[in-house]
Formats: structure tokens, C-alpha cells, sequence
């Protein structure tokens, strides 16, 4: 009996489509940066989807006062997911996006590293996987962080120069005063009440028997429906009523 030895050709290997998502963020509360920050995930959402050698593999975004704190949800989230293999590559912005911390950036994309997931920072066209990545990275990372601690010297500034003008960073509206456009505005009728507060305990009347007669008169505190010796003390030691405010 003759064998018969039939070749069979393997199938070709498909190429691996890359895991790629997108990091956004936004460093204010306001509406328009908001509007920023939906615009930033449609593109990116558009963008990685276009590609067909990609897989979408989503878009973390943070609202955040600062890049250089390490407490974004969505920055954290996209780090662990990297950790637990999901991701190949990550877009973003720019580096002062990423993190403005030196220390952060550089320790971040380390560890990135060494899980073999690339970074694209588009604006310095950059990928970190690159021979000369870490090197340029470092330099422009210290640009990044001299420009946030600029930003934070030049806000200091403005905030030191308004507190001059008795402009208010901050701060309540309390009994006798609404906080408008950051500053204190007298509200008449209240103001008696604090005036009325005042004499009575100049005339060595008690916390208790003060919060007695001002629920007997029938006049109401700023929150609460009764008075109580803390709020009433509050008022005797709030330094606003002296006319003078520590700024």
C-alpha cells in the first residue's frame, strides 16, 4: 500500500489589531471647558474607530483643578486597566495633559513601559516606546512643570492683588450679609438682628437667654428654624461683624 502525504498550508496569521484608547482632561469647572472636555472624547472616540487596524478600547477623561495630583479617577483607572493587559496604546493631548509632574510623567511611563503599552502625545508627536522618547520626554517635562508652577506664582499674584481691592476668594454669606460678585453686601434687615444680638450681650445678657428672646420675637436665624448657643456664638465671634475681614 503506497502513503500518500497531503501538504496542508496553514492558514495565514491575521495581523494583531492594537488596543487603543484616549486620556482627556480638563483642568476647570467652567461650562465651556466642560463642552471642551465632550468635544475631546468625540474626537478621540472618532478617531481610534476610524482606524482599522485599532480596537477602541475606550476614552478616560478627568475633570481636574491640576495636573500634577495623582487622585484623577479616570487617569487611575486607565493606569490599572494597562496593568490588567486591556490596552496597547494610549493618545492624548500633550504632556502638560498627561501630568505636569516630572516625577509623575516620567514614573508613569516607566511602568507603562515595562508593560510594553505605548503613549502618543500628539501636540510633541511623541511616542514613548521610541529609542528617543524617554530623553525628549524629560527635558519637556520640566518645561511642563516650570509652566505649572508659573501658573500657580501668577494666580497667587491675582489673588493676593483682589484680597487688596477686599475682593473675596471663597467664603460664605452669613446673617447680615450676602457674598455677591466676591463681596460682602449688607442686608438691612438683618443687620439689626446682628445689631440687636450685639447690645443684648453687651448688657450681660446669656447665650441661652438670648436665643430665648429672638425665638419669642419671632426672628429667625440665617439656616436653622430655631436659634442655639452655636450659631449664636458664631455670630458673637465672627470677626465680619467688626468690619474687619482677614484675608
Amino acid at each position: 500500500m503506497i502513503k500518500r502525504i497531503i501538504e496542508i498550508e496553514s492558514l495565514p496569521t491575521l495581523p494583531k489589531r492594537t488596543r487603543v484608547a484616549a486620556y482627556a482632561r480638563v483642568s476647570s469647572g467652567k461650562d465651556t471647558m466642560l463642552n471642551s472636555l465632550s468635544t475631546q472624547i468625540n474626537h478621540y472616540k472618532k478617531y481610534i474607530k476610524d482606524n482599522q487596524s485599532w480596537i477602541f478600547a475606550g476614552v478616560y477623561a478627568d475633570e481636574a483643578l491640576t495636573g500634577t495630583k495623582e487622585d484623577r479617577d479616570e487617569f487611575q483607572r486607565l493606569i490599572a486597566d494597562c496593568r490588567a493587559g486591556k490596552i496597547d496604546m494610549i493618545i492624548t493631548k500633550s504632556i502638560s495633559r498627561f501630568a505636569r509632574n516630572t516625577v509623575t510623567l516620567l514614573k508613569t511611563i516607566r511602568e507603562l513601559k515595562e508593560l510594553k503599552v505605548d503613549i502618543y502625545f500628539e501636540e510633541q508627536n511623541i511616542y514613548t516606546l521610541s529609542s528617543e522618547g524617554e530623553m525628549i520626554l524629560t527635558f519637556l517635562a520640566t518645561f511642563a512643570q516650570e509652566e505649572s508652577r508659573s501658573v500657580s506664582e501668577n494666580m497667587k499674584w491675582r489673588i493676593k492683588k483682589d484680597f487688596e481691592k477686599g475682593i473675596i476668594w471663597g467664603g460664605n454669606s452669613c446673617l447680615g450679609y450676602r457674598l455677591k460678585n466676591k463681596k460682602l453686601h449688607i442686608v438691612p434687615s438683618e443687620a439689626e438682628t446682628v445689631r440687636f444680638i450685639y447690645s443684648m450681650y453687651l448688657e450681660g445678657f446669656s447665650d441661652v437667654l438670648i436665643c430665648k428672646i429672638l425665638d419669642e420675637k419671632g426672628i429667625s436665624p440665617y439656616k436653622t428654624k430655631r436659634w442655639n448657643r452655636t450659631s449664636l456664638i458664631k455670630i458673637l465671634t465672627n470677626y465680619n461683624y467688626t468690619g474687619d475681614l482677614v484675608l
